[in-house]
């Protein structure tokens, strides 16, 4: 205990982020989790049919649906396929391709929905506006102002854009659940294991929280 619980801590803040699922049926790396789990910059998580999972982080909480899947990376979130739910005041944005929506005021509270599907992305503002920035790998297009290809969706609306390049870029897995790139050493891996065991019996056995229902993340 006194190497295995300092070694978890660490992850933890190493992290800076909580996935939490209904243990059924989600992945991050393509190695399935239980119910709770550290999550690092660059994982991929994965939900499955009639899965869901839920992503928490400083200021933030990302509700993912089923036959979804998304890299995390602190304050982005990459999605490749799918549908999430984000609340957040501090500015949590979603990338999807060539998109990029994010809250239009980064610290007040913002919700909003984004799907992607046969390659439409559409934008759902439930709480204040949020923006819809979209880049171009045309050279002379890049030379545009900043913000050329911005729409605006306002609270209640919902607007939809076709993707202007290919899904959003997922990294192949480098490392087991749980373990970033600060993890991936061969001496910290095996720590790593380790405080991931802490994290689930915190998170599945020694709380006993109820699991997210797979109808309503």
């Amino acid at each position: 205990m006194a190497i295995v619980v300092p070694v978890s801590l660490f992850a933890q803040d190493a992290a800076g982020a909580m996935l939490q699922s209904n243990g059924v049926g989600v992945m991050v790396n393509h190695y399935p989790v239980a119910a709770s789990l550290a999550l690092f910059s660059k994982d991929l998580v994965e939900t499955q049919k009639n899965a869901a999972a839920r992503i928490v982080v400083e200021g933030s909480t990302a509700d993912i649906n089923s036959e979804t899947m998304l890299e995390f990376d602190n304050d982005e979130l990459a999605l490749d396929h799918g549908s999430l739910s984000v609340h957040t005041t501090r500015g949590l944005r979603v990338r999807v391709g060539c998109l990029t929506v994010t809250p239009v005021n980064p610290a007040d509270w913002t919700q909003y929905d984004v799907i992607d599907m046969d390659g439409k992305v559409t934008v759902k503002a439930d709480q204040n506006d949020v923006y819809i920035d979209s880049r171009s790998k045309n050279p002379q297009q890049m030379k545009q102002p900043e913000h050329s290809g911005r729409d605006l969706v306002r609270q209640g609306e919902q607007k939809s854009r076709e993707e202007k390049c290919a899904g959003a870029y997922v990294n192949a897995p480098r490392a087991m659940p749980g373990l970033g790139a600060a993890m991936n050493s061969p001496y910290a891996l095996g720590a790593g294991v380790a405080g991931v065991g802490i994290a689930l019996c915190i998170g599945l056995i020694c709380n006993g929280d109820d699991p997210i229902s797979p109808a309503k993340p």
